[in-house]
């Protein structure tokens, strides 16, 4: 059966789970990669633990350019599927790919140009230490990112004509080699010299490229509905709009989180460089329950796509249901963990008394935010798909930097650590508020149309 014929008619239910499953368990993968990498991390020392947090914001710049990008194309290759136009589909991926590679050529800059300075910005005296762990690190990552790039175009295209199962075993192969090669080069196992933070840095970049060369290898070998090539290629400016205006409210949504990010980091190193070190952790520890959420996502964009080019509104309205209580189920996991077992969570990253007496509240308070998040995350994915991404942009931008930022800075002027966690929960309503009109005014801009 063909890929647009299953996403046309499969039953809602068990075409998510088809379609999501895959990446679902690809990104359980990716997250226990993360929390995994930090434990590593922490046998070096705390400062090499807080030297990585503070690298986040950069990373996710980079994750959100890939990850905003590959939005783009997979909706309108999911699009041109269901309008059954195949022209449109391969100059979408061939595009695709061309701006992907200008974008690791930006990146590449940025980690040759910026990674100092911006470890200067959040560090300060008597801090040199965590300063040096985190150029080394940030600048490895940053510069041979080549591998995140093309993984994340292969998997997209792989993912958007609906064979998410080989998207799993790409990301699958790329997180465990990550995760075995990290102690090896980190500690220098098996006659490997001992790295230290770069070792870490290796490790992830290596497992990137290996992922990104089983995932061309999947396009060429097993993804018959797009075609490649740059026989002739020209970039086609209007085809190369069309990604962006899909996928730039994306990537400004995904980069307010980096600076969000940096702006908690500035206001944390400003209190105790360990508080930034939980701030860390809660971001690892976070990403085990919001990963498979994401996955969720990544096989509710294409079906929700393609039915919107097909006019089918009852098949995704229906999908959206099963995908809010998937997400759901998800998130109550995270918040149970969050409040029941907050210390044991702490010390898989080998926590100091220090940690734990800033680390367990703040782990409980910030918790809270699960329950409303899993509405916000998928009903933004409904406005990816069906060309309104500008509105999780008005969502990201007035949670991370209206509210939380603000509430953040003004709770730790008037309680300190206690009292500044809390800013997460509040942003959180307020991103749920916001999300109502949006999907309000989603329903009665563009679903009503297929009335």
């Amino acid at each position: 059966m063909k890929t647009e014929n299953k996403m046309g008619y499969m039953p809602e239910g068990k075409l998510l789970l088809n379609m999501s499953l895959p990446m679902m368990l690809s990104m359980l993968v990716q997250a226990m990669y993360n929390i995994v990498d930090s434990i590593f991390v922490s046998r070096i020392s705390e400062d090499a633990l807080t030297a990585v947090s503070l690298a986040f914001p950069l990373q996710s710049l980079m994750i959100a350019i890939a990850a905003g990008t590959g939005v783009g194309v997979n909706a309108l290759i999911s699009r041109a599927l269901g309008e059954k136009r195949q022209d449109k589909v391969d100059q979408v991926a061939s595009n695709g790919l061309f701006v992907y590679a200008l974008s690791y050529i930006a990146v590449a800059i940025l980690g040759i140009l910026v990674v100092r300075p911006f470890y200067t910005m959040q560090t300060g005296v008597g801090q040199e230490n965590i300063l040096e762990l985190g150029v080394t690190y940030l600048s490895i990552v940053m510069v041979f990112s080549f591998g995140l790039f093309a993984q994340f175009i292969f998997e997209r295209m792989l993912q958007a004509t609906g064979r998410t199962v080989f998207t799993m075993i790409s990301q699958m192969v790329g997180a465990i080699i990550n995760i075995i090669l990290d102690p090896i080069l980190i500690f220098g196992l098996l006659g490997f010299p001992k790295l230290g933070i770069a070792g870490a840095a290796v490790a992830t970049v290596a497992g990137q490229i290996i992922a990104a060369i089983i995932g061309c290898i999947y396009n060429m070998k097993k993804n018959p509905d797009v075609h490649v090539s740059f026989k002739g290629f020209h970039p086609n400016g209007k085809i190369i709009g069309e990604i962006y205006m899909i996928g730039v409210p994306s990537i400004i949504m995904q980069s307010i989180g980096s600076v969000m990010t940096t702006g908690m980091n500035l206001i944390l190193m400003g209190l105790s460089s360990t508080s930034a070190a939980v701030f860390g952790v809660y971001f690892k520890l976070q990403s085990f329950f919001f990963m498979p959420v994401f996955g969720l996502n990544n096989g509710l964009i294409p079906i929700i796509s393609y039915n919107y080019g097909a006019r089918n509104k009852k098949r995704m309205i229906n999908t959206m249901k099963y995908g809010y209580m998937v997400a759901l189920f998800f998130l109550l996991l995270g918040f149970a963990a969050f409040e029941l077992i907050p210390m044991q969570l702490l010390l898989l990253f080998d926590a100091s008394i220090d940690m734990l007496t800033i680390g367990i509240p703040a782990l409980r308070i910030i918790g809270i935010h699960f329950l409303i998040a899993w509405f916000c995350i998928v009903t933004g994915t409904l406005f990816q798909a069906v060309g309104s991404a500008v509105y999780s942009m008005y969502v990201s931008l007035a949670r991370q930097l209206v509210v939380l930022l603000p509430a953040a800075y003004i709770l730790a002027k008037l309680g300190g650590l206690a009292w500044i966690w809390w800013s997460f929960p509040i942003a959180e309503v307020m991103s749920m508020m916001i999300t109502l009109v949006c999907l309000r005014l989603t329903m009665k801009k563009k679903l009503s149309l297929l009335d």
